[in-house]
């Protein structure tokens, strides 16, 4: 018992509510692919938090999104040519 309380206390949680079709959707789709629900969704937190902000440096690249303020400067007569 010490032992899976102690594997826990290394293992924060996330809790999110959803309606139940949105959660039947995804024991679907995890099912199809023979997965978890957690890895199934981990493993699509992985590839939406790559798309959006991660690079293989871990470091935000330098977008028009991630810099709006960059996106200014970029956006002008100059740099359209």
């Amino acid at each position: 018992m010490a032992r899976l309380a102690g594997s826990l206390a290394k293992r924060p949680r996330i809790s999110i509510d959803v309606d139940p079709d949105f959660r039947r959707r995804v024991r679907v789709a995890a099912a199809r692919r023979e997965v978890s629900v957690r890895d199934y969704v981990l493993s699509a937190l992985e590839a939406q938090m790559r798309e959006d902000v991660l690079t293989e440096n871990h470091v935000a690249p330098l977008t028009a999104v991630t810099d709006p303020v960059l996106a200014e400067l970029w956006d002008n007569p100059f740099d359209a040519i």
